[in-house]
């Protein structure tokens, strides 16, 4: 008997490993700064959490590691 496993190659399962990715990148940045004691407005965790885009999401996360607050993680 074989096992079709089309489907953990295709197009929609790469998007949809992609999307976890970026969740739980988005959920650390969070979860660094309020465990930091960093108030995380509902305004900057809504950007975080929207943001698609891997390299800024990376970035925001070297930042959170150091950040005094939650601007310190969007400043260039």
């Amino acid at each position: 008997m074989s096992v079709d496993l089309s489907f953990f190659r295709s197009e929609t399962s790469q998007r949809i490993r992609e999307e976890g990715r970026e969740e739980g990148v988005s959920e650390s940045i969070i979860r660094i700064l309020r465990r930091r004691g960093i108030a995380v407005s509902a305004a900057a965790e809504s950007k975080i959490v929207s943001c698609h885009d891997r390299a800024q999401l990376g970035e925001w996360l070297d930042r959170a590691i150091g950040a005094q607050t939650v601007d310190d993680v969007f400043s260039d």
